[in-house]
């Protein structure tokens, strides 16, 4: 059985025991989140939301917080003398998917 479900503004595809990277969520790590946006379910009978699955909640577990790799943004314009440098790095929760209820 797999699901996907809507989490800060992204469609994430979900089955049981799946470790997934979302945008940041404001809980700590080790507690529960239900994600309660399921657009689809999947398996021996399919369910398609209208655009959510009434009823269908994904449960998961907070693995960690944490930021992603740093990436390098780089400006320059030429005959300008203008060149600017500059890196981000986003920050993710990292999800331990542990049920789907459909």
């Amino acid at each position: 059985m797999y699901a996907i479900v809507e989490t800060g503004g992204k469609q994430v595809k979900v089955s049981v025991g799946d470790r997934i990277f979302v945008e940041k969520l404001d809980v700590e790590a080790g507690q529960e989140v239900k994600l309660d946006k399921v657009l689809f379910v999947g398996g021996e009978k399919a369910i398609v939301g209208k655009p959510y699955v009434k009823g269908a909640v994904v449960v998961a577990k907070v693995e960690k917080q944490g930021l992603a790799e740093k990436l390098t943004v780089y400006k320059y314009k030429s005959k300008a003398n203008v060149r600017k440098k500059q890196g981000h790095r986003q920050p993710y929760t990292a999800l331990i998917v542990e049920s789907i209820n459909a």
